[in-house]
């Protein structure tokens, strides 16, 4: 294992060879100006030939371009079932700007000086993080359901907190690694976190700088990585890993879902169609009864969860008309049709996604921008639905088997 010696100013270092390669690892804190003047220092020197750093394509698009989220579909994001990772994104961003605000300095600073600093002296920028979508996959992959729901109800509750960052997480922070620090904070147990957020993107980023930096022909390259990465890095760089692009292809795998996610819905569909058919069976009143109270209750409680979420009226009315029909259907869920029918009826502006950042940071600004208010609607209409399913159920179980 190689000796990490500090730079002056504090920040650790470490020097490597890679074959015909030489790199210097700077671990950095993401919220710190130290890490942001270690990074100037170094480059200007003019001693690099190549710049690395902790950013995926998509974080990196973000960084060159605040305006691009503008230029997402969000019917697409919907109708894809992509809208709990985009509010588990909103959640990091929110938290993000909590550190902005109570710092002073916008989080991933010395990421961004680094780039910034590297395109006017002409040198490649390597993306050598593993893309943040997939990091949140393998998390989800690795826990139970119910450790799953709580770290994602854990989230959203930290999303509504106007509290500053406690000691505890800012000590982390000097570790340098802020999606572990956020995930911290919403997880109690960070055990299970640790291997797909830290050491699968040491070794991630280890086989992808060996084969970025022979792509562009680097002898010197700058690598830039929070300090909480700068070990496990260091000592995967040094190791023998085999194939570069056999492991990035490994450590980019998302594991099957388990079967009961699929099979429960089915499971719902036959219990609840199967009960209300028992009940026509027994007599067509009782079975009418069944159904006007499956509409109720499901219907309701999502059209509430559309109200609460400040829908549209009519956003309301088609939450309490579909309601009752997606709770029976695998493939469509409530949030889906409240969230596509509020954001026809209330399309974003550009001012909503260039704001967006800064107002999910607050509780208020969910309600107030309108493309937070989507995603919104999307999760609490859902929830309502959800809860409406089992009252439902246990409404139906109840009147049949009472």
């Amino acid at each position: 294992m190689p000796e990490l010696p500090f730079s002056p100013p504090g920040e650790p270092q470490c020097e490597l060879t890679l074959g015909a390669t030489r790199v210097t690892l700077l671990g950095t804190a993401h919220v710190s100006h130290a890490s942001v003047d270690a990074v100037r220092r170094l480059l200007a020197g003019g001693d690099y030939d190549a710049v690395a750093v902790e950013l995926c394509h998509s974080r990196f698009s973000a960084l060159k371009d605040p305006n691009a989220l503008a230029q997402m579909d969000l019917f697409s994001v919907i109708r894809q079932g992509r809208a709990y990772m985009m509010v588990a994104n909103l959640a990091l961003s929110a938290y993000q700007q909590r550190l902005a605000d109570q710092f002073g300095i916008e989080p991933g600073a010395e990421q961004r000086v680094a780039v910034q600093l590297a395109e006017v002296q002409g040198l490649p920028v390597l993306l050598i993080d593993r893309e943040i979508g997939v990091t949140l996959r393998r998390i989800a992959a690795r826990l139970g359901w119910w450790r799953r729901y709580t770290l994602f109800a854990g989230l959203l509750t930290a999303l509504f907190s106007a509290e500053e960052v406690g000691a505890d997480e800012v000590e982390r922070l000097k570790d340098g690694d802020v999606l572990e620090t956020a995930f911290a904070e919403f997880a109690q147990d960070r055990e299970d976190l640790f291997v797909p957020l830290i050491a699968e993107r040491d070794r991630y980023m280890a086989a992808k700088l060996r084969l970025e930096s022979d792509r562009v022909g680097a002898r010197r390259v700058l690598v830039v990585v929070g300090a909480g990465h700068l070990k496990g890095l260091a000592r995967d760089l040094a190791a023998d890993l085999g194939d570069p692009r056999a492991c990035l292809t490994d450590l980019e795998q998302v594991p099957p879902p388990s079967r009961w996610p699929a099979v429960l819905p089915w499971l719902i569909l036959v219990l609840v169609v199967g009960g209300l058919a028992w009940g026509f069976v027994q007599s067509p009143q009782l079975g009418w009864d069944l159904v006007f109270s499956w509409i109720l209750i499901t219907g309701g409680l999502c059209a509430l969860g559309t109200l609460i979420a400040g829908g549209h009226p009519l956003t309301v009315l088609a939450g309490f008309l579909a309601a009752p029909l997606t709770t029976l259907h695998p493939a469509i869920g409530a949030g889906m049709v409240t969230g596509a029918v509020e954001l026809w009826l209330r399309k974003p502006s550009m001012g909503d996604f260039g704001r967006l950042r800064h107002d999910v940071a607050t509780l208020g600004g969910w309600w107030r921008n309108r493309v937070a208010r989507v995603f919104l609607v999307f999760l609490l209409s859902s929830l309502g639905a959800a809860i409406g399913t089992w009252v439902g159920g246990a409404r139906i179980a109840g009147r049949l088997f009472g």
